[in-house]
């Protein structure tokens, strides 16, 4: 499904060139569940927007389902996206002027494509799902913050994406909150065939997932350390 070879990028801080990630190859199946371990500062989230095509690669190939997309367009890049994969952050990045329904509509504003399903039916579907049906008329400040993840998992799910990546998806989140977004997350996985990737520092939150890849120093390793 995505297979990233021989993959680096760099980043410039002034004349100093930093690899953020150097020498990635990985492949990613239909219907994998993966965690992404690694510390502050260990590459695990370049390697998240290279996966979500967020970024491209200094060096390296970025394939999607068997075709090379590392030197696409932006253009080009937000199409696939758009209908390919589906993002969760830790800070929600719901907009508070919009309405619970009404974020998560937003990418089906933002879609070049014409749709095959009715957004505002799927939105009711998606937030029923996630028992959060009654709350699609207030403001995401009206609402608690494990609420605010389920909205955002809904946005992320609205154009039926093949990948969610879900980066430290409980860090804002109590213990007891947080464990429920990992099982429904899981769900996702297990009842509708999504694949999942989540990136976190939480070696209990790794553990749930089916396949674990550990990141130090921008390099994939054996063990996290």
């Amino acid at each position: 499904m995505i297979k990233l070879v021989n993959v680096c990028k760099s980043y410039f801080l002034g004349d100093e060139e930093v690899k953020a990630v150097c020498n990635i190859n990985l492949e990613i199946k239909d219907k994998d569940y993966i965690g992404i371990l690694g510390t502050s500062g260990s590459g695990k989230s370049t390697l998240m927007y290279l996966i979500g095509l967020l970024e491209q690669p200094t060096s390296g190939k970025v394939i999607l389902e068997g075709k090379d997309v590392s030197k696409l367009s932006d253009t080009d890049l937000s199409k696939i996206r758009n209908k390919t994969v589906g993002f969760v952050f830790q800070q929600f990045n719901l907009i508070n002027r919009f309405t619970v329904l009404e974020n998560v509509l937003l990418p089906t504003k933002y879609s070049k494509r014409d749709l095959d399903f009715d957004p505002i039916k799927r939105a009711d579907e998606l937030l029923t799902h996630f028992g959060i049906f009654d709350r699609r008329n207030f403001f995401p400040n009206k609402i608690s913050g494990g609420q605010q993840q389920r909205v955002a998992i809904a946005r992320a799910l609205i154009m039926k994406p093949k990948v969610i990546l879900a980066d430290e998806p409980t860090g804002n989140l109590d213990s007891k909150t947080g464990d429920e977004i990992i099982k429904l997350l899981s769900s996702l996985n297990k009842e509708l065939g999504v694949t999942v990737i989540i990136v976190t520092h939480e070696k209990e939150i790794a553990k749930k997932t089916k396949r674990r890849i550990y990141i130090k120093d921008g390099k994939i390793v054996e063990k996290y350390l």
